[in-house]
């Protein structure tokens, strides 16, 4: 059977002070704390934040790792795109289209968005059938990479679009607000949202999950944050995933069940070693911290332990360890350890703002339709 891993309870006294008043994000933080002041006495603390998110743009959001100027060709091999997404350490990119005219709009000029998840799951489609022999693949950024494929090598981008996130393309426009990425992040589950520069016909950045909770972090201190991430989960009815919708696997499962249930199931995970068809999950995980060990990544979430939190923590404590183990998700266990629930960024993101009543009106009527082979 296999054995239960290590699980590392979050400690609230190594938690400190975060705010940095000269980081751009605290200084994003400190506009906030202005309008919260100017906010009347009578709204609701979550009212004031949706006021207050509603009168900033998404321009003013600071540019990060995550929003480097970073574009992939239409004409792009698979292979060379996940090189370039490797290298940079990004998990998505625009891919612009090689053909679109000089004088293209930005909805003409790209054909999308290229992300990881979507590569793992058109690798498993190619390689559904066994194969009598094992193949050579490398590995990089989270994901099993096989260059002995043709296919791989050579398939451009355009060829295989509706694997990848291509439609709907929704992306935002720099005086869009806050309150509209913060609620695109959370209720419509979007993990990053492109935000456009309709001037330059371009993507100017991409706003990501975890870069929202970067800036929560930083805004560590300050009035509006302290009133709201006071509150511990459960007050604010968190986990919302219960242990019962965990999906649980054994360690000497095949790799490649564990993605196709992925894949079914819609969540999320890491993805790294070769010959994936055969090898087990233990034996992936082994891999994925032994290659960054070996590149010397120290961004990426140690893979020793299960980082845990209970529901008497807060939101402050469990933004702070989120946003300095760099993990999308956190485990709720009670004060025996056992397993309650789990906590993902995106609820994080939810329990900060509301949707007022029809407040997007027909900003989705312009979406495209997904096209008829659209699995991610």
């Amino acid at each position: 059977m296999a054995k239960v891993p290590e699980i590392k309870i979050m400690r609230s006294e190594s938690l400190g002070h975060r705010s940095d008043v000269s980081s751009p994000e605290s200084k994003l933080g400190m506009r906030v704390e202005d309008l919260w002041d100017e906010q009347k006495p009578q709204l609701s603390p979550n009212e004031k934040l949706n006021a207050c998110f509603e009168s900033i743009p998404v321009s003013a959001f600071p540019l990060s790792s995550d929003s480097q100027d970073i574009e992939i060709n239409s004409d792009t091999s698979l292979a060379e795109a996940v090189q370039t997404l490797s290298k940079l350490k990004v998990l998505s990119a625009p891919v612009v289209d090689v053909d679109a005219p000089e004088d293209a709009s930005w909805i003409d000029r790209y054909i999308g968005i290229v992300e990881f998840p979507g590569i793992v799951v058109w690798l498993l489609h190619q390689l559904e059938p066994p194969s009598p022999r094992s193949r050579t693949v490398a590995v990089s950024n989270g994901i099993a990479h096989d260059f002995t494929s043709d296919s791989y090598r050579r398939t451009p981008r355009f060829e295989i679009s509706g694997t990848f996130r291509w439609a709907p393309f929704l992306a935002l426009q720099k005086e869009n607000s806050f309150l509209t990425m913060l609620l695109l992040l959370s209720k419509y589950k979007m993990k990053s949202i492109p935000v456009v520069d309709l001037g330059e016909a371009k993507i100017e950045s991409i706003i990501t999950q975890s870069g929202v909770i970067h800036m929560f972090a930083e805004c560590a201190g300050l009035h509006w944050f302290e009133d709201w991430g006071i509150k511990t989960l459960s007050e604010v009815r968190l986990p919302i995933m219960s242990k019962d919708h965990i999906i649980k696997i054994y360690e000497d499962e095949p790799v490649l069940q564990v993605f196709k249930l992925m894949r079914r199931k819609r969540i999320g995970g890491i993805h790294i070693y070769h010959d994936y068809r055969s090898i087990t999950t233990k034996n992936f995980l082994v891999a994925v911290r032994e290659h960054l060990e070996k590149c010397g990544d120290t961004s990426a979430p140690i893979l020793s332990g299960v980082i845990a939190c209970t529901k008497n923590h807060t939101l402050k404590e469990l933004i702070l360890m989120l946003d300095a183990e760099k993990i999308h998700r956190i485990y709720v266990v009670d004060d025996s350890g056992n397993l309650e629930g789990l906590i993902t960024l995106r609820d994080i993101i939810a329990r900060l703002v509301h949707e007022p009543s029809n407040y997007f009106g027909d900003f989705f009527d312009g979406v495209l339709p997904l096209p008829e082979n659209y699995r991610v």
